[in-house]
């Protein structure tokens, strides 16, 4: 993980800095806070994201570890990895899809016992019936299985439609095995998978009590900021959303609207009119809304300010983009505020409930092992770990602190420009190659030079032989210093450091020309770039000044292997076929332009607006002397 952050970093500072520019609501807030109020423009705060603890009773909680032992421990899933018990050859890629789709599937079962127990209790009866009739096939000796599910697979998990998941395995019967291709091992862990389902329905069969809406119902009816304000509940399950909206219709009538995948273009102008500030038409008939993910993205709902996670987001960036929803720009709210459910035993002693909720988290991580990666879609959690970002309002707002900003300087540059504008013409007017020395505390006697080719900038610093480049941020804060610094005088090695940084940025901006390498006559590029350079085409009068540019931008690609082997082969066919004697120079250039295509002699996007061309120059250097 730490070479992980440090190649991030780099990245950022080295690629990155360079194609996108990142402006954070701390930075602008810091930097150009006169600008916001001037235009009458705010960010809410964010508080906190709160917990909500639904408690289990004794029973529950018993209920609700033992089922998770159950799926996580003794279920097998081989109704969704019949190929690994295949007598047959089966390739890698096979063998990764069949074990993935377990994964999954576990993962389903995990996701659905947390949102709601109506969820999991409809999910577990689609599992068993499913075992139930894919054991029936067997026994007639039908084996059906189909590769084309897989990859629609993910579209559904993605969108947590488990029960179209089932529908696609059950009826996309694409191949036919007979039940005999498979080993004995297959049938025993059907069985006992199916065993293992009706074991955990029996258990659930004598809960009758939901604690999570009994919480939630109180909450809403209870918390002043629950209950005078708009609210949109997100949950990863649609029988959730269906099933909450159902029961919170009961008790706050004509309140509640959901909204997920199926639903009508009807309904979500309604979403749009009760829920986004910006609506043309707005209206005031919903103060509820309860979503799945399909509204996470996209969507403003800033007439609320509340959002509430009915499910644990095990991605913590879902938790960003949800609230993202209620955190704009324009929102008349000074306060935005989450909350998050977490199950728990029950406690009347709250450091306890966390201590419990958090143990719940960790029985799920610990229970899947490696495969809780997919739980948290690929990043390695510790409970307590994802506990904190679940309470962090760093996640919520997806802003690190710790990571610094160059508007900081361009802040500075910028008071001093409206404020000393006498101070900003004599920085203006300073003549390249400007230097000087001064104290530095944090350094042995070395040399800062800052760099400009085209609109390419680079800082080196060197060093006892050693030249390194600073990214932006290290360079500014290392020439930063107050108005009545000292000026000292340049070290005896000023000129052999500047040699040193000269180099290293000389290697950086070197561009590397991949020269046509002879084979013989059997390179075709080099064949082709012979043709060009012969004295037929060479010396020909016919040719227009625009042909002439022509056969030199070929020439130049041909030099810098521009063009692909299958294009330069195609053209020596062309020529041998048509030119048995003599070259015509304008045929030749007629097989050129039917046979490059245009987009070789494109300029990149990246390549026109980088403007790295120019001579190299060195704008200013500065001793740091050790003291």
């Amino acid at each position: 993980m730490n070479a992980v952050r440090d190649n991030a970093k780099d990245i950022r500072e080295k690629l990155l800095t360079y194609l996108m520019v990142r402006r954070t609501r701390t930075e602008i807030t810091n930097f150009f806070g006169e600008d916001l109020t001037r235009q009458k423009l705010k960010f809410p705060e964010v508080a906190d994201p709160e917990p909500i603890f639904y408690e289990l009773n004794d029973k529950e909680n018993e209920i609700f570890n033992k089922t998770i032992e159950l799926i996580t421990k003794k279920f097998n899933y081989a109704r969704y990895t019949p190929k690994l018990y295949y007598k047959g050859k089966l390739t890698q890629p096979e063998e990764l899809a069949q074990k993935n789709m377990g994964k999954f599937m576990k993962i389903l079962l995990i996701k659905r016992l947390e949102s709601s127990f109506y969820a999991f209790k409809n999910t577990l009866h689609r599992f068993i019936s499913s075992y139930e009739q894919f054991l029936r096939e067997f026994k007639n000796g039908n084996v059906y299985v189909s590769k084309k599910y897989t990859y629609k697979l993910f579209e559904f998990l993605e969108n947590d439609n488990d029960e179209a998941i089932q529908k696609l395995i059950d009826e996309d019967k694409a191949q036919r095995y007979n039940s005999k291709d498979f080993r004995p091992e297959f049938k025993e862990r059907l069985e006992n998978d199916l065993k293992t389902l009706r074991e955990v329905s029996k258990l659930w069969d004598s809960i009758n009590r939901d604690p999570k809406l009994l919480k939630f119902i109180d909450v809403l009816s209870s918390r002043p900021i629950l209950k005078s304000n708009k609210i949109i509940i997100f949950t990863e399950s649609k029988e959730t959303a269906d099933y909450v909206g159902r029961n919170l219709q009961g008790k706050f009538s004509n309140e509640v609207l959901t909204f997920y995948g199926g639903s009508s273009a009807q309904t979500r102008e309604k979403v749009i009119e009760n829920f986004d500030a910006r609506a043309r038409f707005p209206k005031d008939d919903y103060r509820i809304l309860i979503s799945t993910e399909v509204l996470s993205e996209g969507v403003n709902l800033h007439r609320a300010s509340v959002v509430v996670n009915y499910d644990i987001p095990w991605n913590p960036t879902r938790l960003m983009q949800r609230t993202g929803r209620i955190n704009r720009i324009d929102t008349p709210f000074d306060t935005i505020y989450t909350f998050n459910f977490f199950p728990t035993k029950q406690s009347n002693d709250q450091i306890k409930l966390k201590e419990a909720a958090e143990s719940k988290i960790q029985a799920f991580i610990e229970m899947l092992g490696t495969d809780a990666r997919l739980l948290t879609e690929g990043e390695e959690i510790k409970s307590h770990d994802l506990w904190t970002k679940l309470t962090s309002k760093k996640t919520i707002t997806g802003e690190d602190e710790a990571i610094e900003s160059e508007l900081k300087y361009l802040q500075i540059i910028r008071t001093i420009r409206d404020a000393e504008p006498d101070l900003f013409e004599r920085i203006k007017r300073l003549p390249k190659k400007a230097r000087t020395a001064r104290v530095h505390k944090n350094t042995s006697n070395s040399l800062l030079t800052y760099f400009r080719k085209g609109k390419l900038q680079k800082f080196y610093l060197a060093n006892k032989g050693n030249s390194e480049e600073l990214d932006f941020i290290s360079a500014a804060k290392t020439l930063e210093v107050n108005k009545d610094t000292k000026r000292e005088n340049l070290g005896k090695d000023y000129y052999l450091l500047l040699e040193e940084n000269k180099k290293a940025f000389e290697f950086s901006t070197t561009e590397e020309v991949v020269e046509a390498k002879s084979k013989g006559g059997r390179d075709t590029a080099t064949q082709v770039l012979r043709i060009l350079k012969s004295n037929e085409i060479k010396h020909f009068k016919g040719f227009t000044d625009d042909d002439e540019l022509y056969i030199r931008k070929v020439i130049k690609l041909l030099e810098e292997g521009g063009l692909p082997k299958q294009t330069t082969k195609t053209i020596i066919k062309q020529v041998s076929e048509h030119f048995k004697g003599s070259i015509s120079p304008l045929r030749l250039l007629a097989v050129l332009k039917t046979t490059i295509a245009p987009e070789f002699f494109r300029v990149t996007i990246a390549e026109s607006s980088a403007q790295t061309s120019g001579q190299r120059e060195v704008i200013l250097s500065e001793y740091l002397v050790s003291k």
